[in-house]
C-alpha cells in the first residue's frame, strides 16, 4: 500500500521505516524543506542516530505529494500543529482514506481531543475514518527493534482490524480496544504526570513520591476521562497506566527531562531548548485545566504544574501546596 505520513519527528520517523519494512509505500512529510533534505541525504534521522530508514521511505515537503493516491493517512505532527496541517489538507480535498492518529494531546480552548479535531475539521461523516495508536512506546527502543505493547483503536470495528494488521510485527504488538476516547486521553494526560516526576526527581525527593504522584496523577486522569465519554477501565491498561509508567520512569521521556530540568532552576524556555523536541505536556496542560474547569473536577497535580510553568510558582511551593491538601478517602 500507499501510505502518506505526516511529521517527520523522531516517532514519525521511526513508524514510517517500521511501515515500509513490511513492504509499503511510505511518504513522509515535514514542513522544514532544509530537514527534508538532510534525511534524503543521510538517510537517519539526528537524534536517532545509527539507524538507517528503510528503503521504502521518502521524504517531501510537499504537502500535496504525501496525500497523493493513498491508501493510508498516518500523523505524527504535535497537537498544537494538527488543526493547521489537517486545515492545510482539507484545503486541498481530503484523501477518502482512513486516518490514524498518533500525537498525543487536548487541543486547547475546544478541550477537544486530537481525532475529535479531525472529525470537527472534516466532519461528522469523517468519524469512521478516523483511528489512533498509543501506549508505551519511545521511538528510541521501538526503531531499535525491543519488544513494544500498544493500543489501537477506532470507532469503526473494521478500521481498528485494518489499524492492528497494518502496524503490527514480531516485536511491535498491537492490542485493539474501542474506546477510542479513552484510549486518547490516556496518551495527552499522562505527559503532565510525567512533568510532575521530572520535577519530583530533580528536587531530590524519592522513590515514595513518584509513586504517589503517579498514583494519584492516574486518578485526576480517570476522573477527567470519563468527561469525554471514556471508560475508566481503559485508563489502566496499555492507553493509560502503560504509556504513564514508561513517561514518568524513563529517562528517554522528554516530558520527564523537562521537568527535571525546570527543577534544576531553568525556565520553561530553556528547559525546552536544552530538550531540543517537542515536550506536549507544556501544551495539553493548559487544555486539561481547562476541561477539568468546564467539569468543576479538582486535578490538583496538573494545577500544580500549570501553576509552576505559567504562574511561576517554584517548585518546592507546589509541593508544599500538595502536601497541604486535606486527604480525603481513596476511591478509586
Amino acid at each position: 500500500m500507499k501510505i502518506g505520513y505526516l511529521g517527520a519527528g523522531t516517532w514519525g520517523f521511526c513508524l514510517a521505516s517500521l511501515l515500509a519494512s513490511k513492504g509499503h509505500q511510505v511518504v513522509l512529510w515535514s514542513k522544514d524543506r532544509d530537514f527534508v533534505q538532510l534525511l534524503t541525504k543521510k538517510r537517519e534521522h539526528p537524534k536517532l542516530p545509527g539507524y538507517k530508514v528503510e528503503d521504502g521511505v521518502v521524504f517531501t515537503s510537499d504537502l500535496g505529494e504525501a496525500l497523493t493516491e493513498i491508501d493510508f493517512l498516518v500523523e505524527s505532527v504535535t497537537s498544537m500543529g494538527i488543526r493547521p496541517v489537517f486545515e492545510k489538507i482539507a484545503a486541498l480535498g481530503a484523501p477518502p482514506c482512513p486516518i490514524i492518529i498518533t500525537s498525543k494531546g487536548i487541543e486547547q480552548n475546544s478541550c477537544l481531543l486530537l481525532p475529535e479535531v479531525v472529525v470537527d475539521i472534516f466532519g461528522l461523516e469523517s468519524k469512521k475514518l478516523v483511528g489512533c495508536l498509543s501506549g508505551p512506546s519511545h521511538a528510541e527502543e521501538v526503531i531499535a527493534k525491543l519488544p513494544t505493547s500498544i493500543v489501537c483503536s477506532a470507532h469503526e470495528p473494521q478500521l481498528m482490524t485494518r489499524i492492528h494488521e497494518l502496524f503490527s510485527t514480531p516485536f511491535f504488538r498491537i492490542y485493539p480496544n474501542g474506546d477510542m476516547n479513552g484510549v486518547a486521553f490516556g496518551g495527552a494526560m499522562k505527559n503532565i504526570i510525567a512533568i510532575a516526576s521530572g520535577i519530583s526527581d530533580g528536587l531530590g525527593f524519592g522513590d515514595n513520591t513518584k509513586a504517589a504522584l503517579m498514583t494519584r496523577g492516574l486518578h485526576e486522569i480517570r476522573k477527567l476521562a470519563v468527561t469525554k465519554g471514556a471508560k475508566s477501565e481503559t485508563l489502566t491498561g496499555l492507553a493509560g497506566l502503560g504509556d504513564l509508567c514508561v513517561t514518568c520512569l524513563s529517562k528517554l521521556s522528554r516530558n520527564y527531562k523537562f521537568g527535571h530540568l525546570i527543577a534544576e532552576g531553568l525556565t520553561p524556555e530553556a528547559a525546552k531548548e536544552k530538550v531540543g523536541m517537542v515536550v506536549e505536556g507544556t501544551y495539553t496542560c493548559v487544555s486539561a485545566l481547562q476541561l477539568a474547569e468546564q467539569a468543576q473536577i479538582a486535578v490538583p497535580i496538573t494545577q500544580a504544574v500549570y501553576s509552576i510553568l505559567y504562574d511561576h510558582l517554584d517548585p518546592r511551593e507546589a509541593v508544599k501546596n500538595l502536601l497541604q491538601r486535606a486527604i480525603k478517602e481513596e476511591h478509586l
